[in-house]
């Protein structure tokens, strides 16, 4: 097959830590040849979507991954399918690019995630869909709701709605004397909408991502624990990852979202869950299959390929 990767710009992905790497490494080990997308070269023009993109060898070592081949313009229905691998921040640019892929499947390609599907899953307002799974949870732009939700709670944790790696989020607890500012920075004022949640004491042994692959439930999560001093436990912040088995509350959590959301055109999908309470569905660029492997040997990047090419062949035809 010929699979394509939307990614980010390749200098910038590192193969000690990037999902999507270990990806396209397994697709290569397997014969498929693997080509790059810049998003920044997707365009639609007289009935088809196109991209530039880059022939990819990746028998190099980690700290020299990839060697960039042939470069050629090519519908995207060219391909046996195309990867959406782009990180957030979910911004009008991001939207642009799930139109443009949506077109390009009614031009016959195959994307995976199915643009729709990220599009109606923001990651962190899709956990309200499942309330008996969440913390105590506000969304809300004004700012005398937000106080209202920080007194009730005693201490909250409070995020935008369209970053990730723990950029501005902020714990405020009742009394702390920087809560004005903070939510007026946060909401500008109350023209931005975001999230707060009831602080969670269990995140310092980790907030555990749990990977969902075709439908199923990878059997380890990756528990990212905070640096000391720290509330954010995202290894982009300082966090160590330890991989670990599901408990009884993480497979009951994913064993009821899994088949949903696949059903809904989602292949990939990372959940965290802190202690008990699920905080979020992270659809656009799930990571951590290049640490738990490492520490478990679960092949998660062959579990990956296997519903990958079941999904282009059922799609087939």
């Amino acid at each position: 097959m010929r699979l394509a990767f939307l990614l980010d710009p390749l200098e910038r992905l590192k193969a000690t830590k990037d999902s999507s790497v270990a990806m396209m490494r397994e697709a290569q080990r397997r014969g498929h040849a693997v080509l790059a997308i810049d998003r920044e070269t997707l365009r639609w023009r007289e009935g088809a979507a196109l991209a530039d993109s880059t022939e990819l060898d990746l028998s190099g070592t980690d700290a020299q991954w990839f060697r960039a081949g042939a470069r050629g313009i090519h519908r995207l229905s060219d391909f046996d399918c195309v990867l959406m691998r782009q990180d957030p921040p979910f911004d009008a640019e991001y939207l642009a690019a799930t139109w443009l892929l949506e077109r390009a499947e009614a031009g016959g390609a195959r994307i995976f995630n199915r643009p729709r599907a990220i599009r109606d899953h923001s990651e962190k307002l899709a956990i309200c869909e499942f309330p008996r799974f969440t913390v105590p949870t506000l969304v809300a732009r004004q700012p005398d709701s937000l106080h209202a939700f920080i007194d009730e709670a005693g201490d909250a944790v409070l995020k935008p709605l369209d970053a990730m790696g723990g950029a501005s989020v902020f714990r405020v607890r009742a009394a702390d004397p920087n809560r004005n500012v903070i939510i007026e920075l946060m909401t500008d004022y109350g023209r931005r909408t975001i999230m707060a949640q009831r602080y969670i004491p269990e995140v310092l042994a980790g907030d555990k991502r749990i990977l969902l692959i075709g439908g199923e439930v990878v059997p380890y999560a990756l528990a990212r624990i905070p640096k000391p001093g720290e509330t954010r436990a995202n290894l982009a912040t300082g966090g160590t990852g330890v991989a670990q088995p599901l408990c009884a509350r993480d497979r009951e959590i994913a064993g009821a979202l899994a088949p949903l959301l696949h059903s809904r055109g989602l292949l990939l999908v990372g959940l965290d869950v802190i202690g008990d309470w699920l905080t979020e569905i992270n659809v656009t660029s799930p990571t951590c299959f290049v640490e738990i492997a490492a520490q478990t040997g679960f092949d998660v990047a062959g579990m990956f390929l296997d519903a990958l090419e079941r999904a282009v062949t059922a799609e087939r035809p």
